[in-house]
Parts: structure tokens; C-alpha cells; sequence
């Protein structure tokens, strides 16, 4: 199935809801006005759209493999991502100094939507890429920027992040790897890495792995972490690749999705240790590679709704075709396209409701990372890294396990057909799967937003979000029909949450098992909260448009859509809200209580 990308609602969000006009106003920033956003995106649609999603299909039937300790990438996959960084799209949101366009992370998420969109599994190398560039931006030293980062920025190298290793998978303070100093100021790495997402690959000259290790003498746990950067290929003096550094590639897993994407177990130091440079100072490896994970946390999110809007486009195209049945209301003589049944429609509601309000919600925590930068007012930045800090978990963890109720619903609208690998809905239900599990599974989000998102400030955060969100509730209750019973339901999600931002400041410490007990369903509470309340701005602005007869280059269509949308994401997932309040606070003791060895 071709791809389309769903530039109308992008831009929608970009200048209504992320107001771009006014990120446009801050330091850096003066020439990324929607104007230039709405040339950029149009640009990367037709991109992705021509030269990208062709390639989806190709590479779950014919992924990438490994011979010879070569992994060969799907083909078509080289010439694409040649013609990716010739476009100057790795560097799109990377700084003039090193060659990149600099543009705001606005309009790099929605760009990033649409390359997910069209091939999830070409799209993990540039985001692996994205971690290491922003990784080294923060901390690495000016030598090592001067070498690496103009040659990630372009594309022309790629990069990795390396954690997980086969005794240590979320628990990094099991990390095993070490790193021996050596006179010259390098270090020799030993060790196993696991999971390596494009750890090797034949589509750039050089791969710029980032690898957690431990010094001789460092500390246990965590705190003994430091970080490398340990190239495929080493770099001479004059910019020009040298030998090959010692670490390979020993196998590529067999995955349930993303299967063109190589998943690499890398083997360093098995023929005299492998070079590697320190990141920073020794021991503060993990604090740096977190700057790598929240990249690619809000990557991931982007990549649950881009797969979301992926299969509903798919399943409305086969609703659309499929003859089945005559509708129940008698409104055709005989069988009618399934797209006319109730259940269908509601399918489908679901489908385009969840994708919508996510994006709507990535789109604005992506224009608080801009203000939490840039913004000239010292408060006005802190609360909106506070913001920001916040919305990534939801942006991971909500719109990610979003993705698998949408993708297993665009199968269900198939019917038996979607059980069919060929008709192609399967593979964005099986590709989904691993969002959830991969740069922190959705429990790991959940405890980032108990702990240190929530519990640690008494809910100071949670509570200023949750008068954001009364404020909105005031302007639905002044309008239409639709604005009031949107903000009813608004506002019994925002009370649902207030009750379990409570719960969670009494309860971490002194009870801390019944409180984590309901940390996942806390994390999809509060996504869903976010995500209605952006749905609910978003109706106010349609709204307006309509009753002032000024919608713009969106048309009158658009805006009646986005209305009906908004007000079925209040009926139909806004509404779980009050249930899921419940299920927390008070039904702890049932998830606990049942002795171990019961199960």
C-alpha cells in the first residue's frame, strides 16, 4: 500500500497547538517560521512517500543478513539512505557548526513521523544516529566533535548506542564491558554488546559506536559507568578512515518485526582490544547516555504514532473496498462497503483519535524542549524543561503501547485477511510490538514518571500540568455543545489524576509496592489526560475557524473532522479515565496480595 503523509494535521498541530510562530520568535530559531516548516515538510512527504515506503514491504520479506561477518541491509536500502543524507535530512535538527540546518524540533518530529511512517525499519538508523550526534554535542570534547560529528551530521557515518550486554539488560549497573587505559590517552575495549540496533551494516562507511564500559578500579553499580566512543573504522589524522578497529559482528537476531533493521551482537576485543576514546570523564558514562535515551525515547513515541497512522490509513483504504454485508439502517439496497458499519466506524474513530491526539501531544512537548532552551526568560525556560521532562515518558510510553491497540485494530478491520501476511496489516501490528519493550520498556517509563517525574518535586509538575488543563476546561464550557461535553469529560479526567498524583506523593515511600502496583496504568492515565487536552485546544481552534468562516489552507472539511475527532477521543478513550483512577488508588492490594508461589 502506498504511504501518505498527513501533512494537513502535522501543520495543524505545528501552528495551532506548538504555535511555531512563536518558537520562531526565540534566539536561533528567527528564520523557522510555519512558512519554513510547512516548504520543509512538504518536501520530506514527497521523499518518503516516492523513495523510502516502497521499501517497507521489500525489507520484511527480504531483511537484512549476515555472511561472512557482513551484514548485507535490504536491498534498495543503500541508494535510499544515500539519497537521505545527500537531502541534508540527518542533520535537519542539528546545529549550523557542524553542518546541519538547525531547525526546531517541531518540525524534526513531524519529519521523523513520516520517515517511520514509510519504513520503520530504514528509519532506526538515522534515530540511532540522532542519540550519538546529541550525546557528543553535550559531552564529548571539542577533538572529538571536531572528528565525528560533521560526518554524522551528513550522514556520511552513522552511530549506535551499546548497553545491553547478555547478563545486563535494563539493569546497567550488571554492565561488564571494560575499558583499559592505554599511554597514548585511549582506552582498549573487551566486552559483549546485545541488541545493537544497526551495529553493522553496509549503508555508510563508518559506524561511531558509543559503548558503556567500566575502568580499572571504578566503582559498583552505575556509578562505575563510563562512556566510549569505539569507531568501525579507525580515523586518521587527516579526516580519512584508517584499519579496521577490532569489533565484529557475530550474528543479527531473527525479530518479529523490523526485520530489515539489523539487531547486532558485537564482539569487542577478541584480537587485542578494541580502541576507544572516553566521552567525557570517567564514571559519568550513564548521565551522558541518558542524553542519548531521551532522544531517543521521544524518537520512539514518534515511531508508535507514525505506525499507528500507518495501519489506520491502510485499514480505511480496506474499509473503503471491502464489499461485505448490507448496513444495518438500510441507507443501501444490498452489500455495501464495510466502511458503512457502525463497529467499523468505530474502529476507525479509535484508530484516527489515538494517532491524532499523540501527535498533537509529541508536537507540544516538542515546542517546550525549544523554550526550556532558548527562551529568554530564566523561569519561563525551567518550567517548560520541567514540561518537557515530563511529557517524555507519556510521549514514549503512552503513544507507543497506543500503537499496539491501533496496529491490532487495523488487523481486526481486515478481518480474516489481516491474519494474512500479504495483505501487508500484519506487519505494522508484528513492527509495533517492539516500541514498547526497546530504549526502556514501558514499566521503566512509568517508574521514571512515579520517581523522579512526579514523587520528587511532591507533584509540583504533575499539578502545574493539571492547571493547564482547568484552564482549557473553562474555554470548552463557554462554547458549543461539543467544547462543553468534551470539557465535562476533560475535567473528570483531570480530577482521576489529581486523585493519583496524590496517591503517588503519599504513597513512594511508604508504600511503595501498592503505588508501583498502578505506575503503568498512572503513566497511560496521564498520556491519556494530555492527549485529550490537546485534542480539546485543538476543537476550540477548529471551532473558531468555522464560526468565523476562516479555515484557511485547511478548509472548512478539515476543521469539521477535527471537531468530530476531538469530541470522540472525549467520549470514547477520555471517558476510561475515572475507571483507571480507580483500578490505582484502590486496587493495589489485588495486584499484590496473591502469594508467589500461587501463580
Amino acid at each position: 500500500m502506498s504511504y501518505t503523509a498527513p501533512l494537513k494535521d502535522m501543520l495543524f498541530d505545528i501552528k495551532h497547538l506548538a504555535r511555531i510562530d512563536e518558537i520562531a520568535r526565540m534566539p536561533a530559531f528567527e528564520d523557522a517560521g510555519f512558512d519554513t516548516a510547512q516548504a520543509v515538510l512538504e518536501e520530506c512527504a514527497r521523499f518518503n512517500q516516492e523513495v523510502v515506503a516502497p521499501l517497507n514491504w521489500e525489507g520484511d520479506k527480504n531483511p537484512s543478513s549476515l555472511k561472512d561477518g557482513v551484514v548485507h541491509t535490504t536491498p534498495g536500502f543503500k541508494e535510499a539512505f544515500r539519497q537521505y543524507a545527500e537531502g541534508g535530512w540527518q542533520g535537519l535538527q542539528h546545529p549550523l557548526d557542524f553542518g546541519g540546518q538547525g531547525l526546531p524540533k517541531t518540525i524534526g518530529a513531524a519529519c521523523g513521523e513520516m520517515l517511520n511512517a514509510a519504513n520503520m525499519s530504514f528509519a532506526l538508523c538515522p534515530l540511532l544516529t540522532d542519540g550519538a550526534i546529541e550525546a557528543l554535542l553535550t559531552a564529548g570534547s571539542d577533538e572529538l566533535k571536531a572528528i565525528y560529528l560533521e560526518k554524522l551530521v551528513s550522514g556520511q557515518w552513522t552511530g549506535t548506542m551499546n548497553l545491553t550486554e547478555p547478563q545486563a539488560g535494563s539493569d546497567l549497573a550488571a554492565v561488564r564491558t571494560r575499558a583499559e587505559p592505554q599511554p597514548d590517552g585511549s582506552y582498549k575495549v573487551f566486552g559483549t554488546k546485545i541488541y545493537i540496533t544497526y551495529g553493522e551494516h553496509d549503508m555508510a562507511e563508518n559506524i561511531v559506536h558509543l559503548v558503556l564500559a567500566r575502568v580499572p578500579g571504578a566503582p559498583e553499580g552505575v556509578k562505575g559507568i563510563s562512556l566510549f566512543v569505539v569507531p568501525k573504522f579507525m580515523v586518521q589524522a587527516d579526516g580519512s578512515l584508517g584499519a579496521r578497529n577490532d569489533v565484529h559482528c557475530v550474528s543479527i537476531e531473527h525479530k518479529l518485526g523490523i526485520k530489515a533493521s539489523p539487531t547486532a551482537v558485537l564482539q569487542y576485543g577478541d584480537h587485542g582490544g578494541a580502541v576507544g576514546y572516553l566521552v567525557g570523564q570517567e564514571n559519568r558514562g550513564l548521565e551522558y547516555m541518558f542524553i542519548m535515551m531521551n532522544a531517543a525515547r521521544y524518537a520512539v513515541g514518534m515511531q508508535g504514532i507514525a505506525i499507528a497512522d500507518r495501519a489506520y490509513q491502510k485499514a480505511v483504504q480496506y474499509a473503503r473496498d471491502r464489499v461485505q454485508s448490507r448496513p444495518v439502517d438500510g441507507s443501501l439496497p444490498g452489500s455495501g462497503p464495510i466502511i458503512h458499519h457502525p463497529d467499523v466506524k468505530r474502529m476507525l474513530m479509535t484508530m484516527r483519535a489515538y494517532t491524532e491526539g499523540c501527535r498533537a501531544m509529541a508536537s507540544v512537548a516538542a515546542a517546550a524542549y525549544h523554550a526550556s532552551h532558548h527562551h529568554p526568560d530564566a523561569e519561563v525556560r525551567q518550567q517548560n524543561l520541567a514540561f518537557y521532562e515530563f511529557m517524555v515518558p507519556l510521549v514514549k510510553g503512552y503513544s507507543t503501547e497506543m500503537s499496539q491497540e491501533v496496529t491490532a485494530l487495523g488487523v481486526q478491520v481486515h478481518g480474516g485477511m489481516g491474519f494474512i501476511e500479504e495483505t501487508g496489516a500484519a506487519q505494522y501490528y508484528r513492527d509495533a510490538k517492539i516500541l514498547t519493550i526497546y530504549e526502556g520498556t514501558t514499566a521503566i517509563q512509568a517508574n521514571d514518571l512515579v520517581g523522579r517525574k512526579t514523587a520528587r518535586d511532591g507533584g509540583r509538575t504533575a499539578r502545574a500540568l493539571a492547571a493547564q488543563v482547568e484552564a482549557t476546561e473553562a474555554e470548552l464550557m463557554q462554547g458549543s455543545a461539543h467544547a462543553q461535553a468534551l470539557g465535562r469529560r476533560l475535567k473528570a479526567a483531570r480530577q482521576a489524576f489529581l486523585d493519583v498524583v496524590d496517591f503517588v506523593c503519599s504513597g513512594t515511600k511508604a508504600s511503595p509496592n501498592a503505588v508501583f502496583a498502578g505506575s503503568v496504568p498512572y503513566l497511560m492515565l496521564a498520556g491519556n489526560l494530555v492527549s485529550g487536552w490537546q485534542m480539546a485546544r485543538a476543537l476550540l481552534v477548529a471551532e473558531q475557524a468555522l464560526a468565523s468562516g476562516d479555515a484557511g489552507d485547511f478548509g472548512a472539511d478539515f476543521m469539521k473532522a477535527k471537531v468530530t475527532t476531538a469530541r470522540f477521543y472525549g467520549d470514547h478513550l477520555l471517558s476510561k479515565a475515572p475507571g483507571m483512577r480507580d483500578a490505582i488508588v484502590e486496587g493495589a492490594e489485588s495486584v499484590t496480595e496473591l502469594a508467589l508461589d500461587a501463580f
